[in-house]
């Protein structure tokens, strides 16, 4: 009998035309301590959003609830630095699309971690069943996490040594800091509470997971999930059908467990939500798993990924009190 678990939205995306050069083969992982080559760059770039994009510092020392040097790659993703009993730091997204925390096959191998119970994971792409590993101990800053158990995927699919999901965060406010390329974890208290936010979003959690229900997308009401894991917006098949005038082409999307799967391109004019406003939004449409998971199939929906997120100073991801603040651009 297998457990079921969700990876969601750690995936570097391909977003790739048809009729465009086909995507190259993934290399071989490689191994834990040499740096990982970059993620192939999306074919495809969103105009006319206010996106940032920054150059990323060196690793920094595993700190408590002070901000973390962020690392970002070639999707746009955020990684920190997480150590594993005892040893590290190791690059980790934070995802707060998936569910679960992964660590990379390979890091698992070298740090000779006990195997665990097969697993099955719903990812962006599909469903698979694939090995664990116990942890005695994971780490981010000064909370440290006992007793894990965790998928294995391969470092080459997920881009980093691991990924720390939600069940990690479920007590912690995650704070994305774009204007000092930072990412903070820590209580509402430590991390300034509202301070400085311009707008407050409430959402309901499922799964872990936080949804925002009161979006508009070009008028349509839809549901939408902060993905921090994810670097392009992934729409599903109700909200494609709804504003099918706005086709724009044919992609394939990679997951981190290896699937792929086919999309279809389009343009929302306008994202809404409460009094966020955002304009000319690309969103990868599919029929993807992680959408029944969460079952948000029905209705129009999307994983709002971090190509759309970096147009914002700050955003604060709180789960404690199911809140999602802004602090909005100059200008907005």
């Amino acid at each position: 009998m297998f457990a079921e678990l969700a990876i969601l939205g750690a995936q570097p995306a391909i977003l790739q035309p048809s009729g465009s050069a086909p995507a190259q083969p993934p290399a071989a992982p490689p191994h834990p301590d040499q740096p990982a080559p970059p993620p192939a760059p999306l074919a495809v770039q969103p105009p006319k959003v206010g996106i940032q994009h920054f150059e990323a510092g060196l690793d920094a020392a595993i700190r408590g609830d002070s901000p973390i040097q962020a690392q970002a790659d070639d999707d746009d993703r955020m990684t920190v630095a997480v150590g594993i009993e005892g040893r590290g730091p190791y690059r980790f997204l934070i995802d707060t699309g998936s569910q679960t925390t992964v660590v990379s096959s390979a890091l698992a191998g070298t740090l000779g971690l006990t195997q665990g119970p097969p697993v099955r994971v719903i990812s962006m792409g599909g469903v698979s069943s694939v090995a664990t590993a116990r942890l005695y101990s994971l780490d981010i800053g000064e909370k440290s996490y006992p007793g894990l158990t965790v998928p294995l995927l391969e470092r080459h699919h997920i881009g980093a040594d691991g990924i720390v999901g939600t069940d990690s965060l479920q007590d912690q406010r995650v704070v994305l800091d774009f204007t000092k390329n930072t990412i903070a974890i820590g209580d509402a208290q430590s991390l300034g509470g509202s301070s400085g936010y311009e707008i407050v979003v409430r959402a309901h959690k499922k799964a872990g997971r936080l949804i925002m229900t009161n979006a508009l997308i070009d008028g349509i009401r839809a549901d939408v999930v902060i993905d921090t894991g994810a670097s392009s917006t992934i729409g599903n098949l109700a909200l494609q059908h709804a504003i099918r005038d706005k086709f724009a082409g044919n992609t394939t999307l990679l997951s981190v467990t290896g699937h792929e799967l086919p999309a279809g391109l389009g343009f929302a004019r306008k994202l809404q939500i409460d009094d966020v406003n955002m304009s000319n939004v690309l969103i990868a449409f599919a029929d993807a798993p992680a959408f029944r998971e969460l079952k948000l199939q029905k209705r129009p929906a999307i994983f709002l990924g971090m190509r759309e997120l970096r147009a914002f100073k700050r955003i604060a991801i709180d789960f404690t009190t199911r809140r999602i603040l802004f602090d909005m651009p100059k200008g907005s």
